[in-house]
């Protein structure tokens, strides 16, 4: 146990973490030969696309200095902020954390949020600058923000370069000199953390965990304390490129076990496997059930899909058990399912990921949260739906999720990022000038708000500076309506919001004028309201494409011109009464990015 090492890395996105990754992993030897790619752990092809690390992947290294043997457990963890439960259990089951700040842009707010969480866990930070080798690297002032921010000193600090491998021997030896190795007693009852799974279509789902205490043989009895589910530990072993197989793993080890798991809803990341004639006293701190935060529809684009979209649904959620879903139906888009998603980021990668490993094109809905409502009866419902709010006069109040945001940008676009966080109906809560240049702003600001647009604009309004970080603060109660939008009188239950009500009328307006650009004419007029329960705010009408059948009379009375005009009149009404509108797909698109 001595010569263990357990360590994560701890960096923005885009701050070249798996490309550091790599370097570690060929100067260990851990990967040879044709094994040697670009971002080695990354294993999506999306992940490869979009630079960030999706799913947190573990690996092991064996490295030999002066002649000593160590063992080192590489805990990766994901890039992005929907993520953060993971990896705050990934930081849990290590001692020691790399620090990786991008030298030509400095410390961001997610690195931040994550350092926050490493040292609360009392982990041991190596701080290294990455990407000295760069024309816009500037060394110094990235090393001036790491000593400010966590009191180091400057010449602990590595400079590195993960392309070129520069500095990369140096952040070894620092890993066995400067990072404890694990504390625990392999004789006492068994301890293990879950900090992942994965799925795998032959041996289902495979639970990676660290051990706190104890030892875990093949074919022990072993229960996860907090869904109290009894497995037989068929296979376990530690986790090199492959998994490789052991007789058995004890404390301060990080490994895999495998015992046939079919249900996703069965492995939760943070729980704690225990055998189940020895249990210990109590699971690890921090387990919690992570709550999906933004819903949306998603329909198949061909209503004969429906069946197709809910096998690839259960599909996705053994590699994804983040994801929930349940069936619902829209008037507008036919049969389809709700799910919760942890943020926008994981809904665009549940999207893609229905497209390309199961060829799903699917309609998404305007993306909501959860919402509670206080009726007058004073009962409380959590609504995911506009559509399931209860009629204005049942409702005493509502209240919705608030997050406390932290961002973190130049002192040249604080100006336009206040305006968006109070134009957000943000409140700012404190404003705290890192360097002469760099401002940490907090607000707390309704989620409802960041689940459009947000990021987007925050990265164009600051030049792509700005970075954002966020984490759930609570529920406040907030005067919201739900506006809805009607299409002859007949409402369009796919397109209802739920809106501050001091937005609702410019919202509802543009709406109308949005739709009218969109639905194609009919043989008669239709009417694009939008309303607040009866109240109509806004309307627009698309004008008819009508035949011209006055043409053949070029004289004579007025009347035979008003008879047939009459008689156009009387059939347009006729066939309003029996037309249906068809809303096209671009309409449910355009609402998502209606700015």
């Amino acid at each position: 146990m001595n010569n263990t090492r357990n360590f994560c890395i701890i960096a923005h996105i885009d701050h070249g973490k798996s490309t550091l990754a790599d370097r570690l992993l060929e100067l260990t030897n851990t990967v040879i030969g044709k094994e040697k790619q670009e971002q080695v752990l990354d294993s999506m092809d999306l992940e490869r696309e979009k630079g960030i690390t999706i799913k947190s992947h573990a690996i092991q290294m064996d490295y030999v200095q002066e002649g000593q043997k160590y063992v080192l457990n590489l805990i990766d963890t994901p890039g992005h902020v929907d993520f953060s439960y993971e990896v705050s259990r990934a930081i849990a089951a290590c001692e020691g954390a790399l620090l990786i700040v991008d030298a030509t842009q400095g410390i961001q707010a997610q690195t931040i949020s994550n350092l926050y969480l490493a040292i609360g866990h009392d982990l041991e930070i190596i701080p290294i600058v990455n990407k000295i080798d760069m024309d816009a690297a500037m060394v110094d002032d990235a090393k001036d923000q790491i000593v400010e921010l966590i009191g180091c000193k400057r010449d602990e600090i590595i400079s590195a370069s993960g392309k070129t491998g520069i500095g990369v021997q140096d952040i070894l030896d620092a890993i066995i000199e400067r990072i404890p190795s694990p504390k625990g007693n392999p004789n006492e009852p068994l301890e293990a953390l879950i900090f992942d799974s994965v799925y795998n279509s032959f041996r289902g789902i495979i639970a990676y965990y660290k051990i706190f205490n104890g030892t875990l043989k093949k074919g022990d009895k072993v229960k996860f304390i907090n869904t109290k589910r009894e497995y037989q530990a068929d296979e376990v072993g530690v986790l090199k490129l492959k998994m490789s197989p052991r007789d058995s793993v004890s404390a301060g080890d990080v490994g895999y076990i495998i015992s046939g798991i079919k249900n996703s809803a069965e492995v939760k990341v943070g729980d704690t496997i225990t055998h189940v004639e020895r249990p210990c006293a109590k699971g690890i701190e921090g387990f919690e059930n992570v709550k999906p935060m933004v819903f949306a529809g998603l329909y198949p684009v061909d209503a004969d899909d429906y069946e197709d979209l809910r096998a690839s649904l259960e599909k996705l959620i053994l590699n994804d058990a983040s994801l929930t879903y349940e069936p619902e139906s829209s008037l507008a888009l036919g049969f389809g399912f709700r799910c919760g998603f942890l943020g926008l980021l994981h809904m665009e990668i549940v999207q893609e990921r229905l497209y390309r490993e199961f060829d799903m094109d699917v309609i998404t809905t305007v993306p909501n949260v959860s919402y509670k409502v206080h009726t007058t009866k004073g009962e409380l419902i959590e609504i995911h739906n506009p559509s399931g709010l209860p009629s204005p006069n049942l409702i005493d109040y509502i209240e919705e999720p608030t997050i406390k945001a932290q961002i973190i940008t130049n002192s040249e676009s604080l100006g336009v990022v206040m305006t968006l966080c109070i134009e957000k109906r943000g409140e700012l809560k404190n404003q705290v000038f890192l360097t002469t240049n760099r401002i940490e702003l907090t607000f707390i600001m309704p989620l409802s708000e960041i689940v459009f647009d947000f990021y987007d604009k925050l990265k164009s309004i600051s030049r792509g500076y700005a970075s954002f970080d966020y984490h759930m603060e609570g529920y406040q109660a907030a005067t919201l309506v739900r506006l809805d939008i009607l299409l002859n009188g007949e409402m369009v239950d796919a397109l209802s919001t739920l809106i501050h009500r001091d937005y609702a009328y410019s919202f509802g307006r543009r709406m109308c004028e949005k739709l009218k650009e969109l639905i194609p004419r009919q043989q008669f007029d239709i009417a694009v309201q939008a309303a607040i329960g009866t109240k109509v705010i806004a309307r627009e009408t698309i004008k008819a494409v009508r035949k011209d059948v006055t043409a053949k009379c070029y004289g004579g009375d007025i009347s035979r011109k008003r008879k047939l005009l009459e008689k156009q009149k009387k059939g347009k009404k006729r066939m309003r009464q029996v037309g249906n509108v068809e809303v096209p797909q671009e309409a449910f698109l355009a609402v998502l990015k209606m700015d």
